[in-house]
C-alpha cells in the first residue's frame, strides 16, 4: 500500500509554518504522498478548542516568553525567518484558506502556502488584505482574475467548511493536524511520530 499523510493546516499559525516545512522532506524521503487539507481553523477552534481564546485573552508570561523563544528555535533549526507575533495576530485567513483550495486544484498548493506562510510569518504582511492575497497567488503562478472570483465562490466556501468539519469528526482541533491512516498526530514536534507510523505502513 502506498504510503500516504493528511495535512491539515491553516496558514494563520506558526506551527503550522514550521511543520508544512518539515514535513514535505519526510514524505519525501520515505516515499509518502501529502493529501493537502486546507482548513479555517478558527472554525475548528469555535467548535471544539474554545480554550484557545481564554489562553489569547489571559496568558500565562511564562508560557508566552517560552513560546517565542521555542519559536524561534524551530525556526532556526529548519532555517527559517519568523515574525512572532506578527503585526496583526490572529488574522484573519478565510479569503487566503480558500485561495488555497483554488491552488489545489490547480496543482499549485506548495508554492501557493509557501508564499503564504512566507508573507505573513517572514515579511509580517497581512492575509487578510487583497494586494498581499493578489501577490501571493502570483507568486504560485496563479491568475488574478480567476483567484478572487474563485475565492468569492460558494464552492469553495463549502469545501473549506467541509474540510474543517471532516478533521473535527476525526478528532481534530487545531493547525497543523496529520492523519497516517487512522492515528492523529497534533503539531509541528509530532513528526518523529509521524515518521514512525510512515515507516510502520
Amino acid at each position: 500500500m502506498a504510503r500516504q499523510l493528511d495535512f491539515y493546516f491553516d496558514c494563520s499559525s506558526p506551527w503550522t509554518y514550521l511543520a508544512f516545512h518539515a514535513v514535505q522532506p519526510l514524505a519525501a524521503e520515505l516515499g509518502a504522498k501529502i493529501a493537502w487539507k486546507p482548513i479555517l481553523v478558527g472554525g475548528v477552534f469555535n467548535a471544539v478548542n474554545q480554550t484557545v481564546y481564554d489562553n489569547r485573552s489571559n496568558p500565562n508570561p511564562l508560557k508566552q516568553a517560552y513560546m517565542r523563544q521555542d519559536l524561534a528555535a524551530w525556526a532556526r533549526f529548519l532555517g527559517l525567518k519568523i515574525i512572532f507575533p506578527p503585526s496583526i495576530f490572529p488574522v484573519n485567513s478565510v479569503k487566503c484558506m480558500r485561495g488555497a483550495l483554488v491552488a489545489l486544484d490547480d496543482g499549485k498548493l506548495v508554492p501557493y502556502a509557501t508564499a503564504a506562510f512566507e508573507a505573513y510569518w517572514g515579511d509580517d504582511r497581512d492575509l487578510a488584505h487583497p494586494d498581499v492575497l493578489g501577490d501571493i497567488a502570483a507568486a504560485a503562478g496563479i491568475e488574478r482574475r480567476h483567484f478572487f472570483a474563485s475565492i468569492d465562490a460558494d464552492a469553495f466556501k463549502a469545501r473549506l467548511r467541509a474540510n474543517a468539519d471532516e478533521l473535527i469528526a476525526r478528532g481534530g482541533f487545531g493547525s497543523p493536524t496529520i492523519f497516517v491512516g487512522s492515528s492523529m498526530f497534533f503539531g509541528n514536534d509530532r513528526l518523529p511520530l509521524v515518521r514512525a507510523a510512515l515507516e510502520a505502513t
